[in-house]
């Protein structure tokens, strides 16, 4: 028997039973798209969502201080400083000279007194009844925000105020949380006005303290990072705060009076491999610094255990759709025992008979998982989708999956071509080995 009539053989008997047939190759295309799927999304997605963060996002970004480090836990995630010391434009050319660093960004940080203006949105009355907020003492946070990208900052409703603005400030939730605002419903601040005053205190025998009072329009909620304040402001508008702070002649906190030009530094590493070799620049430098990169790494080994699992979930879906294709050829050979006797009667060989089952498997697990990997595909580019639809919406940078991995698509549909003839070796080594004569004769 040649090898064309054991596959044309093979599809006529396929054909034959074409309700089994049909329930085999459904079974296979539903396993093997669903670990090309599964395998697909999750080796992608961490791929993707590492090459995001490794291109400057809060994961490779540094936080430094102006002060010495602690010697005795220099690479802790957690900001540990020694005595103070000034940042100041030397300071920052150095580190932007040191290597791997693809961005230095200067912040500047202020106390101020913080008086909400009504009307408030959203705001709910306290235990007394009223709805007008108290005013309340924090940080102006100043940076450049011409660069978000290189600021661990998330925009949550509108927008970051302008480079220059003087007049537009956004909150964090803390703020909304002090106001009593439904932090979930965070575009119920956008709009609202708040006054800051800056502090100055006159040096003199008589203390006498005098604030320099402006308003800003919040134009959006943010969750930042950059500095510990509730509100974020163009660098701007906290030099001119410092400003007016120095021209006093007296620290309103009763210490000396601040001489740096930065409070702090947002350094962004060229890759999150890079985070270590950054800090331990600046370290040297005589800067304390504090990042999470403690902390990503176990978020890394995480998503890997995630993909092991995914990939888990397809090999064992795939598996049990190659064990019914086992169970349908068993029943086949126990079918066509009369039809293999007369084939060994008229001169087949058990080859012959073994070849002829083990196309039918191999025809079997073809269509499977080639319907398999276009299905896997569809769903990945599906996901995709979603995904990125939910993270544009949420004002995040969207996430594309990239390219059709055209790889993994034919890896799908070569794996389940070899499980099929892995599990049609037992039928066609049972149905090759079974004797003409008691083929014919059990009939």
């Amino acid at each position: 028997m040649s090898h064309r009539d054991a596959l044309m053989l093979a599809v006529r008997s396929l054909l034959r039973r074409p309700l089994r047939t049909a329930l085999t190759v459904v079974a296979v295309t539903l396993g093997s798209g669903l670990l090309v799927a599964l395998t697909a999304i999750a080796g992608t997605a961490d791929s993707r969502i590492i090459n995001e963060l490794g291109r400057g996002g809060p994961a490779s970004a540094i936080k430094v201080v102006a002060a010495e480090p602690d010697r005795s836990a220099p690479d802790s995630d957690v900001l540990r400083t020694g005595r103070p010391r000034d940042l100041d434009e030397a300071a920052v050319r150095a580190i932007r000279r040191a290597p791997e660093v693809t961005s230095v960004e200067g912040v500047l940080q202020t106390p101020v007194e913080v008086i909400p203006l009504p009307p408030i949105r959203g705001m709910r009355a306290d235990a007394k009844g009223t709805d007008r907020p108290t005013p309340f003492e924090d940080n102006l946070v100043g940076a450049d925000l011409s660069r978000p990208r290189d600021l661990p900052v998330t925009i949550l409703a509108g927008r970051l105020p302008a480079t220059h603005s003087l007049t537009e400030v956004a909150v964090t939730t803390g703020y909304l949380d002090r106001l009593t605002i439904d932090v979930d419903h965070p575009q119920a601040a956008l709009g609202t006005e708040i006054e800051f005053g800056a502090p100055q205190i006159e040096s003199g025998s008589v203390v006498h303290m005098r604030g320099r009072w402006f308003r800003a329009r919040v134009v959006g909620v943010v969750a930042q990072q950059v500095g510990d304040g509730d509100f974020l402001v163009p660098l701007d508008q906290t030099r001119q705060a410092r400003s007016w702070e120095i021209a006093g002649g007296a620290d309103p906190d009763g210490g000396r009076l601040p001489t740096s030009p930065y409070s702090g530094l947002i350094v962004v590493a060229s890759n999150l491999d890079q985070v270590h070799t950054v800090r331990a620049s600046i370290t040297v430098l005589g800067y304390a610094t504090s990042a999470p990169e403690h902390l990503v790494a176990s978020v890394l080994k995480y998503l890997h255990v995630v993909d092991i699992v995914l990939g888990g979930i397809g090999t064992i879906a795939l598996v049990i759709a190659v064990l019914g294709i086992a169970n349908a050829l068993l029943a086949a050979v126990r079918e066509r025992h009369r039809e293999i006797g007369v084939l060994k009667a008229i001169g087949a060989r058990d080859r012959d008979v073994l070849r002829w089952f083990e196309l039918e498997a191999v025809l079997v697990g073809a269509a499977g998982g080639v319907l398999g990997a276009a299905l896997g595909l569809a769903v990945t580019a599906i996901v995709g989708a979603v995904v990125d639809g939910y993270l544009v919406a949420e004002g995040l940078d969207g996430i594309d999956l990239g390219t059709i991995p055209w790889g993994l698509a034919l890896l799908g549909v070569l794996g389940s071509v070899a499980l099929s003839v892995l599990a049609g070796t037992l039928p066609a080594l049972r149905a090759a080995r079974l004797p003409a004569r008691d083929a014919v004769g059990s009939l």
